[in-house]
């Protein structure tokens, strides 16, 4: 028996990884946390939540100025489907994204997103990193 798992199960459990960098990054704020999910050049599309499509150097700060106004964000992560091929891997995850939206005078407003994260992954030096995202949106709710 050895003590090392086979390299598809560690590229699995470091994806995995990713994904959940990701979205702690989004939910605390943490921008810079997000250099360790995307490649520099990364292509992302928020468009379908009412976003902008761009390269990573300009969501970055796109989303440091805007998901702000949600005063509370908390992501899920289910079904999550990694096909793997070299040092490329096609992911997608189910998503679930409740959050607080202030509606003024001390009072917030619940609102959410469920949808499905569509990630292509390079294998880089510095371990693996999405070189592409596309948020689809499967409902909303109080938005």
């Amino acid at each position: 028996m050895t003590d090392q798992l086979p390299q598809r199960h560690v590229d699995r459990l470091d994806i995995e990884d990713v994904l959940i960098r990701y979205t702690r990054a989004i939910d605390t704020g943490e921008w810079d946390e997000l250099d360790d999910v995307f490649t520099p050049d990364a292509e992302i599309d928020y468009t379908e939540s009412g976003g902008i499509a761009a390269t990573y150097p300009t969501i970055k700060p796109w989303l440091a100025e805007n998901l702000p106004i949600f005063s509370k964000r908390m992501h899920s992560l289910a079904q999550v489907a990694i096909e793997l091929d070299g040092d490329e891997a096609v992911v997608s995850a189910y998503f679930h994204n409740p959050m607080m939206l202030p509606t003024g005078g001390g009072r917030e407003v619940f609102v959410e997103i469920g949808g499905i994260y569509h990630h292509t992954m390079v294998r880089t030096p510095a371990g693996w990193r999405s070189r592409r995202l596309h948020e689809e949106v499967v409902w909303k709710q109080g938005i």
